[in-house]
C-alpha cells in the first residue's frame, strides 16, 4: 500500500514583491512612455502659458475651466506629469538593474561549453571533413575566423563518459547588440532626469521649502524672491533700450517669482530688419553684460537661434516690446467741434501713468496708452479691385443694412501684405474702472483704392477690433468728413442744403414739387442726423435719443410704410438723402472757403459713398473724441529668456545613448558560431558547425554559406573579411 506525499506549498507572494515586479516590468514602462507622449502632443497643440482669456475665447467658459483644472495650459510642470516622469525613471531604472547583470554576463560569455550534440538542433548547421590533423585544423579555423573579425574562445575536451575528445571553438560577432538595450534604456532615464532638473520642479521645491509667495502685481517682497544661486530656472528678462536689469521673472501657475541674476544686462540698441512687405526678417539685441563681482563688462549680440552664454546662464532672444516710447496724441472730435483750432496735444508714454482726458457723467476719464506699432503689415488683397467698386448709396436697400462698425479682418483669398504705417493703441477708463480699447492708424490706409482712416474699438481684449472707416479728403485729412459731420448737426445748414437740393432737383415750373421734395429731403436729413420727425407733422422736428444714421431711416420706413412698398421707398429715400448730403458737403466747403466738389467724378462719388456709411456708423462709436497719433519717439525693449539648465548636458548624453542604443539594436545583428573539431582516427578532422543569429534574415543564410564554404574548403581558404 502506497501513500501520496503532501504537496510542497507554493511560496507566498508579498505585496512588496508584486509592486517591484510591476514597476520593473517592460509593459509598465511602455505604458508610462505612451502617456507622456500623449501629454507632450497635447502640450504641443495647446499653446502653453497663455492668458486665461485666450483659452476662454478658444474653448468656451466650461471647457476652459475643465482644461485648466487638468493643468493642460502648463502641462510640463503639472504635478501629475512630474509624477509620471518620476515613475518612468524608477521603472526604467529597475528594468536596467534587473536585466543588466544578465546582459553583461552574456556579453562576456562565448558559450564555449555547449554540448556538441546540441549543434544538431540549430537551423543553420553543417558537417564536413578537413584533411588536416586536429591541431592544424584548429589553427586554420581560428585564423580564418579571427581574420574575419570574429571574437574567439576555444575549449579543449579530453573526453569522458558520453563525451568525445576534441576542440569546441566558440566565435561571436556583433556583441555590441547586447549593449544597445542598456544604452537605450539608460537614455530614457537620463532624458527624464534632465527634464526634471530643468523643469519647474527645483523652483517649486524651493518655493515650498522657503515659504515663497508668488506675486501677481504690485510691490515685490523678499517672500517672492528666489536665490541668485538657484541651480535651475527658465525666466523672462525685460530690458528697455538704454537701461540695464538683473531681475528676471518666472511665470508659475499661481503667479510670478523674481529671479535675481549674478550680472546685469544692458540693452544698447535693438535692431530689426524687414522684408519688402514690412514683415520682420531679423531682430537682434546689442547688449553689454556687467558683472559686479569682477567689475568687468562683455559686449555681445543676441538674436534668434544665436544665444549668448555667460557664467552658466544662457540668454536667448525671445521677443521684443515697446520700452516706453514717447507719443503725441491730438484729440479729434467726431462731431466736428474745434475743427480748424489748434487742440492741445497730449504727451504720454507707452505703458506709462494714466493721463486725465475729460469728465463725463460717470466722472473723470483717463487715457492709458498701451501700445505703439511703427510697422503694421496688413492683408490688403481687396485693394486689387481698386477703382472697380463704384457703389452708390442711392442704390442700397435699407432692409439689408444690419452691420455697423465692421471687423477689420479680411476675407480669405490671395494675400497682399502691405505696411500701412504706424498705429497707437490706448484705453479710455472711467472712474468706475470700466475701459474700452482703441486703435487708430496714423495715416490713411488705401482700401479698394480709397484712402481711409481706420479707427478701431473693442470692449474686451478677447475681441477683434471693429473699425470706423472715415474717408480722407483731397488733402489726405479727416477735415472734409468732419466738416460734413458738423454741418449735419447744424439745423440751419441742413435747411439751407435742403433748399438748394429741392431747387436743383425739381422743375422750376412745378413749385409744388419743390415743396414736396424739400419736405422729403428735410425728413431724410433729420432722421439721418438723429432727429425724429413726427409722421403727421413732417416739418416740425423734435429732439430724440435716436442714434440716427441709415438705421434710423430703416426704422422709420418700417413704421410708416406698408411692407410691399418698403423696398421702393427705401431706394427713393436714400437717393434723396445722398443728394441732400452732397449739397450739405458743398455748403460746408463753401463756408470753409473751398471749391465745391464735382459729383460727376469717381473720386467724389467714392468719397460721398464712404462718407454716408461712416456717418451712419459714427452714431454707434462709443465716444465723441478720438486720439490721433501726431508724432512719436520710439523706444524698443527686448524680452530675453534667461536659463540655467544643469540637465541640458544630461539630456544631450541621453540623446547620444539613445541613438547608439537604437542603432545597435536595429542595425547590428549578434551572431554566434560554434565549430566542433575532433579527429577521425586517420589524418583528417571531423567538423560539425552551427550558427545562431538574433534575427533570421536572408543575409544570415548567405553568411552561413560563406562561412561553411570557407571553413570546409581545402587550404588555402578564401578571405572572410567581407563576412
Amino acid at each position: 500500500m502506497s501513500s501520496l506525499a503532501d504537496p510542497t506549498p507554493m511560496p507566498a507572494r508579498s505585496l512588496k514583491g508584486d509592486l517591484l515586479e510591476l514597476l520593473s516590468s517592460m509593459r509598465f514602462a511602455i505604458s508610462l512612455l505612451t502617456v507622456i507622449c500623449v501629454a507632450s502632443a497635447i502640450g504641443t497643440v495647446v499653446r502653453q502659458g497663455e492668458p486665461s482669456n485666450n483659452y476662454v475665447e478658444q474653448f468656451g467658459p466650461f471647457w476652459a475651466e475643465v482644461y485648466g483644472a487638468l493643468g493642460l495650459y502648463r502641462i510640463y510642470s503639472t504635478p501629475w506629469f512630474m509624477l509620471i516622469l518620476a515613475f518612468l525613471v524608477t521603472s526604467t531604472s529597475l528594468c536596467i538593474a534587473r536585466n543588466a547583470p544578465r546582459i553583461l554576463v552574456d556579453f562576456r560569455n562565448h558559450k564555449e561549453g555547449i554540448r556538441e550534440q546540441a549543434l544538431n538542433a540549430f537551423h543553420h548547421r553543417a558537417e564536413g571533413v578537413i584533411y588536416q590533423p586536429l591541431d592544424q585544423a584548429q589553427n586554420r579555423v581560428q585564423q580564418l575566423l579571427s581574420s574575419a573579425g570574429w571574437s574567439i574562445k576555444s575549449q579543449v575536451r579530453t573526453g569522458g563518459v558520453g563525451r568525445e575528445a576534441g576542440v569546441m571553438i566558440a566565435a561571436r560577432l556583433g556583441a555590441v547588440n547586447k549593449l544597445g538595450y542598456i544604452a537605450a534604456h539608460s537614455a530614457i532615464v537620463l532624458v527624464c532626469l534632465g527634464g526634471l532638473f530643468d523643469g519647474d520642479l527645483i523652483v517649486k521645491v524651493q518655493a515650498w521649502a522657503q515659504g515663497l509667495q508668488p506675486f501677481r502685481g504690485g510691490a515685490i517682497t523678499e517672500q517672492s524672491r528666489l536665490s541668485v544661486d538657484n541651480p535651475a530656472y527658465r525666466a523672462q528678462l525685460f530690458v528697455a533700450e538704454g537701461q540695464r536689469s538683473s531681475s528676471a521673472v518666472l511665470n508659475l501657475d499661481k503667479g510670478m517669482l523674481l529671479q535675481p541674476l549674478p550680472f546685469e544686462v544692458e540693452l544698447k540698441k535693438f535692431n530689426v530688419d524687414y522684408y519688402a512687405t514690412g514683415m520682420p526678417k531679423r531682430f537682434a539685441s546689442d547688449i553689454v553684460i556687467h558683472d559686479p563681482r569682477t567689475n568687468t563688462t562683455k559686449a555681445a549680440t543676441v538674436e534668434v537661434n544665436h544665444p549668448v552664454v555667460y557664467d552658466g546662464v544662457t540668454i536667448f532672444q525671445s521677443s521684443f516690446e515697446d520700452g516706453g516710447s514717447q507719443v503725441s496724441l491730438k484729440p479729434v472730435f467726431l462731431n466736428g467741434q474745434g475743427l480748424g483750432e489748434d487742440a492741445p496735444l497730449i504727451q504720454g508714454e507707452v505703458n506709462g501713468n494714466p493721463l486725465p482726458l475729460a469728465a463725463d457723467a460717470r466722472g473723470q476719464v483717463r487715457v492709458e496708452i498701451t501700445g505703439l506699432r511703427v510697422i503694421n503689415v496688413e492683408n490688403l488683397s481687396d485693394a486689387q479691385g481698386a477703382g472697380e467698386d463704384k457703389t452708390d448709396v442711392r442704390g442700397v436697400n435699407l432692409a439689408d443694412l444690419s452691420k455697423h462698425l465692421g471687423s477689420g479682418a479680411k476675407p480669405p483669398g490671395d494675400k497682399k501684405l502691405v505696411n500701412v504705417g504706424p498705429s497707437v493703441t490706448y484705453k479710455l477708463r472711467d472712474s468706475a474702472g470700466q475701459a474700452r480699447e482703441y486703435q487708430n492708424y496714423m495715416v490713411p490706409v488705401n482700401l479698394q483704392g480709397r484712402p481711409t482712416f481706420l479707427l478701431g474699438v473693442r470692449d474686451t481684449p478677447a475681441e477683434n477690433f471693429r473699425f470706423l472707416r472715415i474717408p480722407a479728403d483731397e488733402q489726405g485729412s479727416m477735415n472734409g468728413w468732419l466738416r460734413l459731420r458738423r454741418a449735419l448737426n447744424d439745423e440751419g445748414m441742413r435747411r439751407e442744403a435742403v433748399q438748394r437740393f429741392a431747387a436743383k432737383g425739381a422743375p422750376p415750373n412745378r413749385p409744388e414739387l419743390v415743396q414736396q421734395l424739400g419736405m422729403s429731403a428735410q425728413r431724410a436729413l433729420d432722421l439721418f442726423a438723429g432727429v425724429i420727425v413726427t409722421p403727421g407733422e413732417p416739418g416740425e422736428p423734435v429732439p430724440t435719443t435716436s442714434a440716427g444714421g441709415l438705421q434710423a431711416l430703416s426704422d422709420f420706413i418700417e413704421k410708416v410704410v406698408p411692407e410691399r412698398e418698403r423696398e421702393r421707398t427705401s431706394e427713393t429715400l436714400v437717393r434723396i438723402l445722398n443728394g441732400a448730403l452732397s449739397e450739405l458737403m458743398n455748403l460746408s466747403r463753401e463756408r470753409a472757403g473751398l471749391a465745391p466738389l464735382s459729383m460727376d467724378t469717381d473720386s467724389a462719388q467714392a468719397f460721398m459713398t464712404q462718407s454716408v456709411l461712416s456717418l451712419s456708423d459714427a452714431a454707434l462709436y462709443p465716444v465723441p473724441v478720438v486720439l490721433m497719433l501726431e508724432g512719436f519717439e520710439q523706444r524698443q525693449a527686448s524680452v530675453f529668456q534667461v536659463t540655467r539648465t544643469p540637465g541640458r548636458n544630461v539630456v544631450y548624453l541621453g540623446c547620444v545613448l539613445l541613438i547608439v542604443g537604437v542603432f545597435a539594436m536595429l542595425y547590428i545583428r549578434e551572431r554566434r558560431l560554434w565549430v566542433w573539431l575532433h579527429g577521425d582516427g586517420a589524418q583528417g578532422t571531423q567538423v560539425r558547425m552551427a550558427l545562431s543569429s538574433t534575427r533570421q534574415t536572408l543575409d544570415t543564410d548567405a553568411e552561413f554559406e560563406q562561412v561553411r564554404a570557407a571553413l570546409l574548403a581545402p587550404a588555402p581558404a578564401p578571405d572572410l573579411k567581407e563576412v
